[in-house]
């Protein structure tokens, strides 16, 4: 699929399985906790599903269940890769998220959920305030991606 973004930038959602390798240089969970939407609250930009960048010398599955953790607290049970999307920058630099549903076995406090204030529950994505939605729960890219999650019957709304 291919659309132009909200920034006029040309983009492109390919669905994946479990039998693809994961190659993106970011990475996008969209997990699941006791049949919610498990959320984080970033500082700056809001409400948002975890992800972040993938590491030097890190594998894309390693990187998503590390972000998980430390943006929620969340134990990964189980994960599956189900989309990649990569954004056509200005810069010409490569951008690629690998995404992932995560069901989730159960979440710790932290003490410290880095650049974000932890994790946060919500059945429906219109649950959320929209004046407290991250830009980026409200991508087309996610979006598509968490459609894709209910398609495959991952999540029921």
């Amino acid at each position: 699929m291919k659309f132009i973004d909200k920034d006029n930038r040309p983009v492109i959602v390919q669905y994946k399985s479990d039998n693809d390798r994961p190659n993106g240089n970011h990475v996008l969970a969209i997990p699941i906790f006791h049949n919610q939407l498990l959320f984080t609250q970033h500082k700056i930009r809001g409400i948002e599903f975890p992800g972040g960048k993938v590491e030097q010398g890190e594998e894309s599955r390693h990187a998503i269940e590390r972000e998980l953790y430390e943006e929620t607290g969340g134990i990964a049970q189980d994960v599956h890769y189900i989309a990649q999307y990569e954004v056509s920058t200005q810069d010409r630099s490569m951008f690629k998220k690998d995404v992932y549903l995560i069901n989730v076995e159960r979440l710790e406090t932290k003490k410290d959920y880095l650049e974000t204030n932890g994790p946060l529950l919500y059945k429906h994505l219109n649950d959320i305030p929209h004046d407290e939605q991250s830009y980026l729960i409200q991508d087309d890219a996610i979006l598509h991606c968490l459609e894709r999650v209910i398609a495959l019957g991952y999540y029921q709304e």
